[in-house]
């Protein structure tokens, strides 16, 4: 996530030239990130994102409410400027678009994207879950309109920017709001469209935490929301960020494939992250079985696996699905359980 210049390219250049008002720094090589607390201390410090988030780690906060977009479906009738800075393609937001709750009310900058390679498995989103990277990632940047007069002075205060974090994995089928971005992409200019469209359906399951612009100069003023529900594209989308766009390296000519402009996962340090919904794995004894059960909570759903069955809880409700011989558990069979009954069922 970075917060570069607005500057507007011709037709042309948006897919072919990057912005030369863009900072001299790159994802790899001798200006690389692994270099970047050389030149901007603040990317060298503790509170930095993105991060791997490990689900263990996480704690339920059920205190956080649900993300309220405003003004996101009817973003006015002004064009929105595309720009390619040399690291991603940024599309600016009027401040109309605004969010609520969060612990003050923040108005919207710009959206963009971090992607990977069509020749890589890494992956190309920023944050994690567990270890898995998705495709991609898109940020959704604002500034904390409550306290601040705007960008310039919210971003070096503590509380000064919140950002949206939505992966984006492959689907079958072809995102229509997602074109109105990456079908225009040898274009400086869209035409408004409902931002909210490009958000997760449910917006009450989100990590939380404080952390840092994923770019340098990597202020440590950001509050992180990170959807748990992808965002879903087309392989052809996708690929139209991986070979569209055109970036130098080290300032140089000529230009390449701008592609892997992702930041690798930060320590987390003595940092919580939070989640809106229970999240996490319980390991217990199996009423009536030999094994052991394995609870994973999704929201008002559990489901409950252990080596010879697997069970869904939900609503009250349970069902038996079907035996699931090996499945989590498997191998663990030194316990028995003395009851044959799933009211005994820890839940």
């Amino acid at each position: 996530m970075e917060v570069p210049p607005h500057v507007e390219l011709s037709a042309k250049s948006l897919s072919l030239c990057p912005s030369a008002a863009g900072s001299h720094w790159t994802y790899e090589g001798s200006d690389g990130q692994a270099h970047w607390p050389e030149r901007y201390p603040d990317c060298g410090w503790q509170t930095q994102s993105p991060l791997d988030i490990q689900t263990h780690l996480v704690q339920y906060d059920p205190s956080l409410p649900p993300i309220e977009p405003e003004g996101y479906r009817d973003p006015g009738s002004g064009s929105l400027t595309l720009t390619n800075n040399g690291h991603t393609v940024q599309l600016s937001l009027p401040e109309n678009l605004r969010l609520h709750g969060l612990p003050s009310l923040y108005s919207a900058v710009q959206l963009h994207f971090h992607w990977g390679s069509s020749n890589s498995r890494a992956g190309g989103s920023e944050h994690r879950v567990d270890g898995q990277a998705f495709p991609a990632e898109l940020h959704v940047v604002h500034f904390n309109s409550e306290k601040y007069a705007n960008l310039s002075v919210a971003k070096h205060q503590p509380d000064g920017l919140a950002v949206l974090g939505i992966f984006l994995e492959v689907d079958s089928v072809e995102n229509p709001a997602y074109n109105h971005i990456l079908g225009h992409l040898d274009k400086v200019t869209v035409a408004p469209f409902s931002v909210r469209d490009l958000l997760p359906v449910h917006l009450g399951h989100y990590y939380r935490y404080s952390g840092s612009l994923t770019t340098p100069p990597c202020y440590q003023s950001v509050l992180w929301t990170v959807f748990r529900q992808p965002a879903r594209i087309s392989a052809a989308q996708l690929e139209k960020l991986q070979k569209s766009l055109y970036s130098t390296k080290d300032g140089k000519t000529p230009s390449e494939l701008l592609v892997s402009n992702f930041r690798v996962p930060q320590s987390l340090n003595q940092r919580v992250v939070f989640a809106s919904f229970p999240v996490g794995e319980h390991r217990g004894c199996f009423p009536g079985c030999l094994g052991t059960w394995t609870r994973v909570e999704m929201g008002d759903t559990a489901l409950w696996w252990t080596s010879l069955a697997q069970y869904q809880i939900q609503a009250g409700a349970v069902k038996q699905r079907g035996k699931k011989v090996g499945g989590w558990g498997g191998g663990r069979r030194k316990q028995t359980c003395p009851q044959n009954s799933l009211s005994s069922l820890p839940f």
